[in-house]
């Protein structure tokens, strides 16, 4: 017979690492050219003026100068329109 108890093992212990998403340049802050502006999972952001939007929805800034956001409707394949923040390079 056994003196210890079975221990079992644990199920519930994997975790992946965190993404570091989310918005690096905030509105009025300036920026260069191809720095990031916004990491993002989708694209709930859109790129405006000034900027482009890689394969990983990350936007880039394509020129030198002051980051701004502006909201629009954008229309949906359905014909819906949701409203999408856009940034802007000026």
């Amino acid at each position: 017979m056994s003196k210890v108890k079975a221990g079992g093992s644990s199920k519930n212990n994997r975790d992946s690492a965190g993404k570091r998403l989310g918005i690096k340049l905030y509105g009025g802050q300036p920026v260069k050219t191809g720095q990031i502006i916004v990491r993002q999972t989708g694209a709930t952001k859109r790129a405006g003026k000034g900027t482009f939007m890689s394969r990983d929805y990350t936007i880039h800034a394509k020129t030198d100068g002051t980051v701004r956001y502006k909201n629009r409707k954008i229309k949906k394949f359905t014909g819906k329109s949701a409203p999408r923040t856009e940034v802007v390079v000026e």
